[in-house]
């Protein structure tokens, strides 16, 4: 009887540790499941908001150094939005105006056509413009006048493409720059403090490394956005050759009437 009783209160007291670990497990799992729901993976970094985290980082990286890389960033953007504005602005449908500029010269001449290039923006009707103005001077002038003033177009189409890539190279230097400071900071500190201890060069590395991340971030940024407008260049000035071979031929046509 004595051996029975024993071993009928151990099975309880076994099903009881078994019953309160079930209930601690449920109890965290339903903590946790708690806490994800309140979060918003998309607005948050560990339960604060993502301007709140952004500003955190910003001043543990030294406002003397992540001033200089937030600047770098807000100039470059502002000429990037300026220069996709006017390289949109630029673009036009080639082949309707070459198809306008030759059928307004068949109607109406050479003024009828330089209006048409007048009225339409961008630097192929600007092209246009010029070539039609120095047609009474012969095809080889009209040549030359088109080629230079394409030269010139290309020139205003590339304006300010010097200043974002001075950012693009200025923002990782700067990091650099910071990164070193803030490891000499560390080893100032551990020579103060006479110990290796990571406490003491938390700090210091902490320093270094945000601000290394900074200037990446606004190089990898900036240099997306100025391999877009290369591209957009390099796609209008295609057109501006393209369509000023096409200007000839039409005036060569034109002069045989």
């Amino acid at each position: 009887m004595s051996v029975v009783g024993l071993l009928s209160l151990g099975s309880v007291s076994v099903y009881a540790q078994q019953d309160s670990a079930a209930a601690a497990q449920n109890a965290t799992e339903t903590v946790v499941a708690e806490e994800t729901a309140t979060m918003n993976p998309e607005t948050d970094v560990e339960g604060e908001p993502m301007h709140q985290a952004l500003k955190k980082q910003f001043m543990d990286g030294g406002v003397g150094w992540m001033s200089p890389l937030l600047l770098c960033l807000v100039l470059g953007l502002a000429i990037v939005i300026e220069r996709i504005i006017y390289l949109n602005l630029s673009t036009v449908n080639t082949k309707k105006l070459i198809a306008r500029v030759e059928e307004a010269l068949n109607n109406g001449g050479i003024e009828a056509a330089k209006e048409v290039c007048r009225n339409t923006r961008g630097p192929v009707a600007s092209i246009f413009y010029q070539g039609l103005d120095r047609y009474d001077e012969g095809l080889d002038v009209v040549e030359k006048s088109v080629v230079s003033y394409g030269s010139v177009q290309t020139g205003q189409m590339e304006s300010g493409l010097s200043w974002i890539s001075l950012f693009i190279a200025l923002a990782p230097m700067l990091g650099f720059m910071g990164t070193v400071v803030g490891m000499i900071g560390a080893f100032d500190s551990i020579q103060a403090a006479g110990d290796i201890s990571p406490t003491v060069v938390a700090g210091g590395i902490k320093v270094a490394l945000l601000t290394t991340v900074g200037g990446l971030i606004v190089a990898v940024i900036l240099q997306l956005f100025y391999n877009y407008i290369l591209s957009k260049v390099e796609s209008l000035v295609l057109a501006m050759e393209d369509s000023s071979i096409t200007l000839v031929d039409i005036l060569t046509k034109y002069g045989r009437k």
